[in-house]
């Protein structure tokens, strides 16, 4: 993939839920929520302070996150439906 986010931004794929509730019910897909689960891909350098210096990101490519329900932008890259969004949206690593 040839995107890489800028500043403090974060690039997520989605980890899809289970199709069954743990008391074995099956979800149909219109009553699926979207997951607010996603595995990072790749990340900015990070953000800077006023005085220039770099503020190093809490995150990684391949780090497991949760993230708020409506963090972030959805975006297509190479076919692929991904979310941008800043590291502050992300609530924290699994």
């Amino acid at each position: 993939m040839a995107f890489k986010p800028l500043h403090d931004r974060v690039l997520v794929r989605r980890i899809e839920s289970d199709e069954k509730t743990a008391g074995g019910l099956i979800i149909p897909e219109n009553a699926k929520e979207k997951p607010a689960e996603g595995e990072i891909v790749s990340v900015g350098e990070g953000a800077r302070k006023d005085s220039g210096e770099l503020i190093a990101m809490s995150v990684k490519a391949g780090d497991k996150v949760l993230f708020g329900k409506w963090s972030g932008t959805e975006v297509k890259i190479d076919g692929e439906e991904l979310l941008i969004m800043k590291e502050s949206d992300v609530l924290g690593i699994m």
